[in-house]
């Protein structure tokens, strides 16, 4: 048995010195050490030697099996090595070339603009209202009739809301004051927030209207509020907004959930005021819409109009941007032209 020990070891002592891949190795060792291997199978029989035979014969099998395991170690070594800088010389990088260009992108204009209104507001003190309280699809409930919009008010109309097949009464919400309605119902007043968000309607796209555009929606309730806080908020808005006192105007104007209404215009940043083709010639640009909460809208939420009131207003994200930037076409936001958009990288 010792001789032929000897020879299964000096066969697989050759084998390994021939091997010339990892498959090679680990193919020897299988063979000679796995748990089948020829290795074990002569352990297996030294239970049929004589104590002293036993002994040596152990002593010699495992001394060889850790020769082994080392040699195929060792070879193994040498081969991850030469694997190693085989890989290494491939995959050299020369240091001394110019580096590869890799443009970076940059935020879009929209949604730095948006940044911008909603750091403004936050500054005057108001927060920005949770997700799940201004949703984009929308029941009719909070859209229209909480909102003080009667049945057979236009609006209501499939040529400018978008009705889901969800059901019959769902739809993707027209403004974001639905998020009035919703924060009313959760909190109690004093109430100061802003609620930015797309909204959708059944427009004719051109270059002023898009069927998909963004919103942010303003709400201000508590004890003793006035038009004239409504105006002073908006006043600092645009100040802040655009950098500059600019002169405004506050227009008689009619919104259902509103009452007295507003349409606010400023001085066109076109003309300075003089008449061009961008404000058609009035010298005025109108930026948002606004106005004291009306009771029946406060009644509606469980407010008791008696006590408290408030006012809300709603402005148009992309016509902002476009008024700041004199972009003369609502559709640049949307098509995603990179000429366009890399003009507002900074």
């Amino acid at each position: 048995m010792k001789e032929q020990l000897e020879k299964i070891y000096s066969d697989a002592a050759s084998d390994i010195e021939k091997a010339v891949t990892v498959k090679d190795l680990e193919d020897i060792k299988f063979k000679y050490l796995g748990r089948k291997g020829e290795f074990n199978e002569i352990k297996k029989k030294l239970k049929d030697l004589s104590d002293e035979d036993k002994r040596i014969i152990g002593s010699r099998a495992n001394e060889i099996t850790k020769q082994l395991e080392s040699a195929i170690s060792e070879k193994f070594q040498i081969f991850y090595e030469q694997e190693l800088n085989k890989k290494l010389e491939k995959e050299r990088i020369d240091i001394t070339l110019p580096g590869q260009y890799i443009p970076r992108g940059s935020v879009h204009p929209l949604t730095s603009t948006t940044n911008e209104i909603v750091a403004i507001f936050q500054n005057l003190g108001f927060s920005v209202a949770p997700n799940e309280e201004s949703p984009e699809v929308e029941t009719e409930y909070f859209n229209f009739d909480m909102l003080n919009v009667p049945k057979d008010h236009p609006a209501r109309d499939m040529q400018d809301t978008f009705y889901t097949n969800i059901a019959k009464n769902v739809v993707l919400r027209s403004q974001t004051s639905g998020a009035q309605v919703h924060v009313m119902e959760n909190q109690k007043p004093p109430i100061r927030i802003i609620a930015p968000g797309r909204v959708y309607r059944n427009e004719n796209i051109n270059s002023r209207k898009n069927n998909f555009f963004h919103q942010i929606e303003g709400l201000y309730v508590d004890k003793n509020i006035t038009f004239g806080d409504l105006k002073g908020v908006l006043n600092e808005f645009i100040r802040l907004y655009f950098g500059a006192v600019r002169p405004t105007r506050f227009r008689s104007s009619f919104f259902p959930f509103t009452e007295p209404s507003a349409e606010v215009d400023v001085q066109c940043i076109m003309c300075e005021g003089k008449g061009c083709r961008t404000c058609s010639g009035t010298g005025w640009l109108e930026i948002l819409g606004a106005g004291m909460v009306d009771p029946n809208v406060l009644r509606g939420v469980g407010i008791d109009p008696d006590v408290y009131s408030g006012f809300a207003f709603g402005m148009g994200i992309e016509r902002l941007a476009m008024l700041k930037y004199a972009i003369d076409d609502i559709r640049l936001f949307f098509n995603n032209d990179l000429r366009f958009l890399e003009q507002f990288k900074k």
